[in-house]
């Protein structure tokens, strides 16, 4: 696929009107659309039609643990995008001789620097980095990089040793980061970048409050500042490139139109999908604007979606899948990572369900409940905190049981449903499929024999209103993934 901007200059205006009003298919909305033949195709005429909403893609955010040879061959053949750190070029050029359509975008932080084993060597900078700027080129020749506290000393993460604050709003942090990581990846080949730590407060790694802000409030908004004013400068950069910016942003259901604004590039990466509010029981996903920010995205089919919820029980993985499936447009990938450090490549049983293509936009009924229909099944998703009772369509096998679904059906709160088209009405039965391990075994997914009324009420120890980031560090830059007591259900990782 072409290594060129997603954006399409005049054409974006009426596509937006037309994602404004979250239409696929309606008359007039001349949306580019991706090509037959794939997901990606930013030379689409501008009269074309509207992009297909097919299920959620895959993709793998393969920071934890360098790839084997068995991982990046199971990698080319099911994920649409590829995550890798900055040392494995050898991955990168492996995965495009297998696919070449993969998108193979490297990681770095916008956020911070690091001088832990592997992003320096000795007393220098590695020479790939998890960042930007490396610690000792920012410490040599422009020691005020360095966010400091009202003390003068340097900001240090919590939980994560020898990650450094840096000054985001800086505009000559922003330049040289983007100067630095552009070249790297023009000369690499790396089809973009996933921008880590496009964080919305300081909070989740530090109580610190920068020196000249009167409070933590003042402290963070300066942050928040800075980074818009930084993504604009990279991905200006990137764009003129022809290459990606995909930034991890963080509780951005907490600022109206951050979303929006922080995915307006080539999209941008979700890390607490579809995760319940531990106090009322109610999806976080679908609070504040952010989901219709989602939506929007979503059926405009220009950008990507990457989305991710860490799935410690059946019940997360069901509702992260068919979330995401609300959303199921030509760029919406979901990963339901089994993994706090993303070492293994994941694959879910809901990812074989072969539910083909949505025939409508998700629906809102009355009792709170979303659901979507498709050629090959249905979902509906509870983002409530209460259970709701819910008529599915007839015809149609419960994934998780394989039992025919006929009639009312009770929705537990925070939970999800999804149907597929029995194999002898001629769509492909939900096949089993073999996930690399580390070791270069394999393991198998299997079919749950759960019911859904039947689910563990489990809940992500998260307070109302937040998401605290998870801070994976990638390995293969880095030493060993630090212990953390970062609450479960994490938002701005590596």
């Amino acid at each position: 696929m072409p290594k060129e901007s997603l954006t399409r200059g005049p054409r974006r205006g009426l596509g937006l009107l037309c994602a404004a009003g979250l239409l696929l298919a309606a008359a007039g909305c001349t949306v580019v659309t991706a090509a037959e033949q794939g997901r990606y195709n930013p030379t689409a005429q501008p009269l074309a039609p509207p992009p297909r909403a097919l299920a959620p893609c895959a993709w793998w955010y393969g920071i934890g643990e360098p790839p084997t040879q068995v991982e990046l061959k199971f990698a080319a053949q099911h994920y649409d995008v590829v995550v890798l750190n900055a040392t494995e070029t050898s991955a990168l050029r492996r995965l495009k001789r297998l696919n070449p359509d993969v998108k193979v975008l490297v990681y770095k932080d916008f956020s911070s620097v690091r001088n832990y084993p592997g992003a320096v060597i000795g007393d220098s900078d590695a020479p790939f980095l998890p960042s930007g700027i490396g610690y000792f080129a920012a410490q040599r020749d422009h020691p005020h990089w360095f966010a400091v506290d009202s003390a003068d000393q340097r900001i240090e993460w919590k939980s994560y040793p020898k990650h450094w604050q840096m000054t985001v709003w800086d505009q000559d942090y922003q330049k040289a980061w983007t100067e630095a990581v552009t070249a790297e990846v023009v000369r690499e080949g790396w089809d973009g970048v996933l921008a880590d730590n496009d964080f919305s407060t300081l909070s989740h790694y530090s109580t610190a409050v920068i020196k000249g802000a009167e409070d933590a409030a003042e402290s963070d908004r300066i942050i928040r500042e800075g980074l818009d004013a930084f993504l604009g400068t990279a991905g200006d950069s990137l764009q003129k490139a022809g290459k990606m910016l995909v930034p991890n942003v963080s509780e951005s259901h907490l600022t109206p139109g951050r979303w929006a604004a922080h995915s307006r590039y080539h999209g941008a990466m979700e890390e607490n999908f579809g995760l319940r509010d531990s106090g009322t029981g109610e999806l976080l996903t679908f609070k504040g604007n952010e989901w219709k920010e989602l939506r929007a995205q979503a059926a405009l089919g220009e950008t990507w979606l990457l989305l991710i919820t860490h799935t410690r029980t059946e019940r997360e993985e069901r509702v992260g899948y068919a979330t995401a499936a609300l959303l199921a447009g030509p760029y919406t990938c979901w990963s339901g990572a089994r993994t706090e450090d993303y070492r293994d490549p994941d694959w879910s049983q809901y990812q074989d369900a072969d539910l083909g293509e949505a025939v409508e936009t998700a629906n809102r009924h009355p009792s709170g409940v979303w659901d979507r229909r498709f050629t090959g099944g249905y979902v509906a998703v509870n983002p409530t905190g209460q259970k709701v009772v819910i008529t599915p369509p007839a015809g149609l096998v419960d994934l998780d049981t394989g039992k025919a679904v006929t009639g009312e059906v009770e929705l537990a709160g925070g939970d999800a449903l999804v149907l597929v088209v029995p194999p002898n009405q001629g769509t492909s039965t939900p096949q089993t499929t073999a996930v690399p391990t580390t070791t270069g075994t394999t393991s198998t997914t299997g079919t749950s024999t759960t019911g859904t009324s039947t689910m563990p009420e489990t809940t992500p120890g998260t307070t109302p209103g937040t998401t605290p980031p998870t801070e994976v560090t990638p390995t293969g830059t880095t030493g060993p993934v630090p212990t953390t007591s970062v609450e479960v259900g994490i938002g701005a990782g590596s």
